[in-house]
């Protein structure tokens, strides 16, 4: 054994290797499971037992010998900057890793937002989940309105007085602002909205709104009509125009649909528009007098306008998306589509 271990010495001081393979190689040769050294240990086992205690000190001595050395070969190949045996160069860069883009739907919210910061608005927000006062009866909903019933709305608690549910519009924003400010009041109102409604091409049980509240003395339509027409021209161009067609909403009266020039025929007709030159984008109205007593304002001295509009539906038209599945599906390449319409 004393010769074995001075051999194994001597071995151990004229080992070289040239790369990491090699310097592993030496590793497993010799503090491997079948090692020279590790064989030594085993060997130890029959010694007789007066002589363990000069042996047990040199197999010491020996393992860590031999764990220094390897440990110096493997520095050595790595400070070197060898290429390894497999042809693989370690020290080079790894690949980058593909960044992904913004979403459409989010690109739209942000533009639409920065065009009203640039007229004066403030953003507002509020919970997804709501109460039946926010959503319904501030709003002047009357109990046995359509949006009541279960097959439009996603109630979280029903059966009593004021029930929880899943916002069907962000007008509960504009309620909760105007129970907690005191006009002039000039917000915008984005978020996530929720309707029980089938899936489909042109409608989603999800979807995004972005909805507007301007509250002052003196506010009349002619003010929304302005406000409507300059986020029209932002958005769509400075050739832009809207028109606006008489509708019903429970909260606001008058009410009014807006539609704006096809941006793709300018008003020549195309299948976009279905031959009209127009396309639907929001809906608005004064704000009725029941919905400012309701939180609180005097309709008397105060008077206001309201709008609201579906974010997906104006990035379908922006970018002429035929599929509003499409902005849920996470097909990452359709959402690559959008990267150059990010402004930097």
């Amino acid at each position: 054994m004393k010769e074995a271990i001075e051999q194994i010495k001597a071995e151990l001081a004229a080992l070289k290797a040239k790369t990491a393979a090699e310097a592993e190689e030496a590793r497993v040769k010799y503090l491997g499971k079948n090692g020279k050294v590790t064989k030594l240990f085993d060997d130890f086992r029959s010694i007789a037992p007066e002589m363990k205690r000069e042996f047990g000190q040199k197999l010491n001595e020996l393992k860590k010998a031999a764990t220094a050395k390897i440990e110096q070969l493997k520095e050595e190949v790595s400070s070197s900057g060898e290429v390894e045996a497999s042809g693989n160069d370690l020290s080079m860069p790894g690949d980058r890793l593909p960044l992904g883009s913004r979403h459409p739907v989010s690109i739209v919210r942000q533009q639409i937002v920065d065009i009203f910061r640039k007229f004066g608005y403030d953003v507002a927000e509020g919970p997804e989940i709501e109460d039946d006062f926010h959503v319904f009866e501030a709003l002047n909903f009357p109990p046995n309105h359509p949006a009541r019933d279960m097959q439009d709305t996603f109630f979280v608690s029903a059966g009593h007085e004021n029930p929880l549910l899943l916002r069907t519009h962000t007008s509960s924003i504009q309620v909760r602002t105007m129970l907690s400010q005191k006009p002039p009041i000039r917000v915008i109102c984005p978020g996530r909205v929720f309707r029980n409604e089938a899936i489909s091409a042109r409608a989603h049980c999800i979807f995004h709104q972005v909805e507007g509240l301007y509250v002052d003395k003196g506010v009349t339509f002619a003010d929304l009509k302005q406000a409507i027409l300059l986020f029209a021209r932002e958005m769509f161009g400075p050739d832009a125009n809207i028109r606006m067609r008489p509708s019903y909403f429970p909260f606001t009266e008058p009410s009014s649909e807006v539609d704006v020039s096809c941006n793709i025929c300018h008003g020549e007709g195309c299948n976009i528009c279905k031959g009209s030159g127009w396309l639907e984008i929001l809906g608005c109205g004064m704000v009725d007098p029941n919905v400012l007593k309701a939180c609180g304002i005097d309709p008397n001295v105060y008077s206001g306008f309201a709008f609201g509009m579906g974010i997906e539906r104006i990035a379908m038209l922006k970018w002429q998306v035929n599929d509003l599945r499409h902005y849920f599906e996470n097909d990452i390449r359709f959402l690559k589509e959008f990267e150059t319409s990010v402004e930097v």
